[in-house]
């Protein structure tokens, strides 16, 4: 990864920060877990998901806050075509990982190898 400072955000499950698990849902996940890196982790919060009781169109309000909250790459589980093409338009990027691993190990799949 380069020196270029980010902001990460993972959908979650709780409010345990780097040790919290990746939801197995991005538009109803419980939480989402904002990274602020560059080197390395600089600044940790975790956003209550307001919307995620929503019968419709919680993905993307979702995708709006994050982007207010200028996020640059957002990791998951999946993202749906409807947010993909949203998070495209507000230039973030996606990372997708498997459910229930850790923040801390998908900071580290998405530093290894961010283009994947």
């Amino acid at each position: 990864m380069s020196a270029e400072k980010l902001r990460v955000a993972v959908a979650t499950e709780g409010e345990r920060g780097l040790e919290d698990t990746v939801s197995d849902v991005f538009g109803r996940a419980n939480t989402f877990t904002i990274i602020d890196l560059d080197e390395e982790v600089k600044n940790i919060t975790v956003l209550q998901n307001k919307v995620k009781s929503y019968k419709h169109g919680a993905g993307p309000l979702v995708v709006k806050t994050l982007a207010d909250s200028e996020v640059n790459v957002v990791i998951a589980k999946e993202f749906g075509p409807g947010v993909s093409s949203l998070l495209d338009q507000y230039d973030i990027a996606t990372f997708t990982v498997k459910h229930g691993i850790s923040v801390k190990e998908a900071l580290k799949l998405y530093k290894e190898n961010p283009s994947a």
